[in-house]
């Protein structure tokens, strides 16, 4: 596949790229061989292609789970192991041209020339044509169905709603094609060698690439990136890839944490030790090996690698956890020691460096570092942290989190909690269900729940920490009834409790009493309650690691079980300072805004609310209560194309119908809770506003879902509202744009006739905008079809991006040789929009 792949890019790319290096990454429980070696920094959750079951029996269909802006990289390839086996080649056509298809997606942000919920469209040619690119591509709209034994092909009806055709009607290509174009059409056929380019890319469709990427060819954004303008075209064939094996093994970690004499202010080696006890208790998966490394001006190695089967191997590195803070900050030291000892080892290894300081020294350490196969996690507490360090977990896959002075925030605890393997099995991982933090008087109580639903509910472990005195503390299962002690560490000042077997079901509650003026936190943690079910799941990240004022961020939020989608939950992000000032912000799947698709458990929000320069973390917490939150069953948006058959010397032979399921969504899901660690991002740039406020550099966001209906003489548009700063707040006012040409609105949107208005009153950023208007005359001759577009205006006079185009047609389209002729355009009929 990927061989047959790699030479098929390299002619679609003009010569340009291919794959060059290649490693599968081999499951620990499949049978050793000489010829596998352990992995470097490759992981499975940060690999290019999954290979995994289907998010459904049956639903084989290869995707990219892609929910970034247009010309961003998205997330991963899905592929199930049948369409991997070539079981699926009638259906999806050659797995090599397909895996290239989902690349275009993965690597460059390119979405699909086809649209499954919008399969056919009105064209200038005044017919019915199928949405796809290029219109070259010919073959025949008809009704396929086949029942028993036999099969019936018909034409395909009017729907006398929309003006276009009936549901069942597909579009068949012809298996004999002589087009090129495009790859993001249906690369199945064996002419199409190319993506759509500006030449002969069809603007007029409805396609996912016309929606998110402004009506721009597939090749236009390639050849826009990066990687194209670091390429110049090859005149030599390129090399087959080289494949390499590597299979994962047993998980080598080592903690090397900073007793320099600064970790002695602000409790910070005390709430580090009560972090590290947190994760050598309970987010470590057993079976891992374990070391510890001190470092000041210089480092010692204070436990060996330790294989982690039970309590006593946890309890030998909780002994070895530092106790007192002094002395110069070398944190070359104590990278050096772990890579010195871990010496054959180290390939894979994970190196976990907590440190609160800075070290001008670092850099001389990080070639070696990156050269060693070791994977860098960075734990920086305090504003302080030195760039050479982050530069070196970027570098090796790793992960790189802060956490402030501020106990409240509970963000060492979390910082750890976010370092489960990354090759673990989902159903093997600590998952965070609660984890909060509050400052309490004497004698006052911090009160809540924390919801268990059944997909969790193994190794359920409670954890309470303080800073002064231990508080009283009280637990109640779903049944009423008080749970035993817990059990209390005084000397870290923390007190945890594991409840044997699976926890029950359904909502705990507990009570601390703070015994002096003090801050209190609670941690509760969980792992799947089966193997065979896969845990409800969040992962929140931002759109990029660092940011210069008065650039937007955007904040997104998975809600997944498994591959499925959970829909319904109240997603908020909670986002904290260098300086511990936190901002929350509710993130939306309502596919407007900051968020690429409506529906698909991606929620997501712009974050501009900056208050300074330097680092910042994000949090995320989900909640899914009884009659909201759900399953969906829908299939990805952006699916890879079905064959539904070909046309072979005028008729059609048809491929078994695709499995669908008959419903968008599954029963309401029980309330569940979880919280996330997304890392940590750089922000610079940003004036002081110490004395004045900053001004305003923030326009509306861009409507994205612009959409219509017509009645009559009369065009009903609806699109979610804008805000003032992006999605905050209000606009002041909409100005609405038509012309009869499509590329003439894009590029001269200021030159289109203008709309009347007056009597529309902007609502509030996410809510529901309704409008009606008669689009009058158009000085334009022959045009076929009225285009539409919005722009909003803020209380600043900031415009937004000119937002996405519809289109209605100004005639009842062809569809048959038979079909009445159209009306003349005089007669401004506007059937249906798109």
């Amino acid at each position: 596949m990927v061989t047959t792949a790699s030479t098929y890019l390299f002619e679609a790319t003009q010569k340009r790229f291919f794959f060059k290096n290649v490693s599968i990454l081999i499951p620990e429980n499949w049978e050793g061989s000489p010829e596998y070696k352990r992995p470097k920094h490759e992981s499975y959750e940060q690999a290019d292609v999954r290979v995994a079951a289907p998010a459904l029996p049956g639903r084989d269909e290869p995707y990219t789970r892609q929910f970034t802006e247009c010309g961003e990289k998205a997330e991963y390839i899905h592929f199930t192991p049948d369409f991997v086996l070539g079981k699926k080649q009638n259906e999806y056509g050659p797995s090599g041209r397909l895996f290239v298809h989902e690349w275009a997606h993965l690597r460059w942000g390119v979405f699909d020339e086809y649209n499954e919920e919008k399969p056919f469209y009105s064209g200038k040619s005044k017919k019915i044509e199928a949405t796809r690119c290029s219109t070259g591509i010919t073959g025949k709209n008809s009704v396929y169905k086949c029942q028993g034994g036999s099969c019936i092909t018909r034409s395909c009806k009017r729907n006398s709603t929309t003006n276009l055709y009936e549901k069942d009607c597909q579009f068949f290509p012809n298996k004999v094609q002589t087009e090129k174009a495009s790859i993001m059409f249906m690369q199945s056929i064996d002419s199409v060698l190319e993506f759509c380019n500006a030449e002969n890319h069809n603007q007029e469709a409805p396609s996912l690439q016309n929606i998110k990427c402004n009506y721009r060819s597939t090749w236009e954004i390639i050849s826009n990136s990066e990687d194209f303008k670091n390429t110049t075209p090859m005149t030599a064939p390129p090399p087959p890839p080289v494949f390499s094996l590597l299979r994962i093994s047993e998980r080598i970690l080592c903690l090397v944490l900073d007793k320099s004499g600064s970790m002695s202010s602000s409790t910070r080696l005390n709430r580090m030790n009560q972090a590290a006890k947190y994760f050598l208790l309970q987010t470590v998966e057993n079976g891992s090996w374990v070391g510890m490394v001190h470092f000041d001006s210089e480092a010692s190695v204070k436990s060996e690698l330790i294989q982690i089967k039970g309590d006593s191997e946890k309890n030998k590195l909780l002994e070895s956890l530092p106790t007192r803070a002094s002395g110069g900050t070398s944190i070359c030291s104590g990278i050096e020691a772990v890579i010195e000892k871990l010496n054959a080892q180290i390939d894979g290894s994970e190196i976990v460096l907590l440190t609160d300081g800075e070290d001008s020294t670092t850099g001389s350490c990080a070639k070696a570092v990156k050269q060693s196969g070791a994977v860098i996690h960075l734990i920086a507490l305090g504003p302080s942290a030195e760039r050479a360090v982050i530069e070196m977990s970027t570098e090796t896959g790793g992960k790189h989190i802060y956490a402030s002075d501020n106990a409240e925030n509970n963000g060492l605890i979390d910082a750890f909690g976010a370092l489960t393997s990354e090759n673990a099995d989902p159903t093997q991982k600590s998952l965070q269900l609660e984890s909060k933090g509050l400052t309490l008087d004497n004698d006052t109580w911090m009160n809540d729940t924390v919801i268990i639903d059944s997909t969790v509910g193994k190794d359920t472990f409670f954890l309470v920490t303080w800073e002064k005195q231990p508080p009283s503390i009280s637990l109640w299962n779903p049944n009423g009834t008080l749970t035993e002690a817990f059990t209390q560490d005084t000397v870290s000042k923390m007190a945890y409790l594991s409840i044997p077997g699976t926890a029950q079901v359904g909502t705990w509650t507990y009570s601390l009493q703070a015994k002096a003026t003090e801050t209190l936190t609670i941690t509760v943690t969980s792992r799947a309650a089966s193997s065979s079910v896969p845990p409800i799941t969040v992962n929140a990240k931002m759109n990029k690691d660092t940011n210069s004022f008065p650039s937007p961020m955007i904040v997104y939020a998975q809600v997944l079980q498994g591959y499925l989608p959970i829909l319904g939950a109240s997603v908020t992000a909670i986002i904290e300072s260098n300086s511990g000032k936190i901002e929350v912000l509710e993130l939306l799947d309502n596919g407007a805004g900051a968020d690429t698709f409506k529906d698909d458990g991606v929620y997501s929000r712009y974050f501009t609310s900056y208050s300074e320069n330097g680092r910042y973390n994000l949090k995320v917490r989900a909640h899914g209560g009884t009659d909201s939150a759900r399953r969906s069953l829908q299939y990805p948006l952006n699916r890879a194309a079905y064959i539904p058959g070909w046309v072979v010397d005028g008729v059609i032979e048809g491929n078994s119908s695709r499995p669908e399921t008959t419903e968008d969504t599954q029963t309401i899901l029980e309330n569940f809770s979880r919280t996330a660690s997304g890392g940590a991002f750089v922000v610079s740039q940003v004036p002081d506003s110490t004395n004045v406020s900053l001004p305003d550099l923030f326009p509306p966001s861009q409507i994205t879902d612009l959409d219509a209906t017509s009645e009559g003489d009369q065009i009903n548009l609806t699109w979610t509202a804008p805000g003032d700063d992006f999605d905050v707040g209000t606009v002041r006012e909409y100005i609405i744009r038509i012309s009869g040409n499509i590329t003439d609105l894009r590029d001269n949107f200021d030159d289109a006739l203008q709309v009347n208005t007056t009597n529309l009153s902007p609502k509030e950023a996410n809510s529901k905008e309704t409008f009606a208007f008669k689009p009058g005359n158009i000085s334009e001759e022959n045009i076929t079809h009225i285009f539409i577009a919005i722009q909003s205006v803020d209380k600043s006079n900031l415009t937004s991006k000119v937002s996405n185009i519809a289109q209605v047609a100004l005639f009842i389209p062809q569809h048959s040789p038979a079909s009445p002729p159209s009306l003349p355009t005089s007669q401004l009929l506007i059937p249906f929009l798109y």
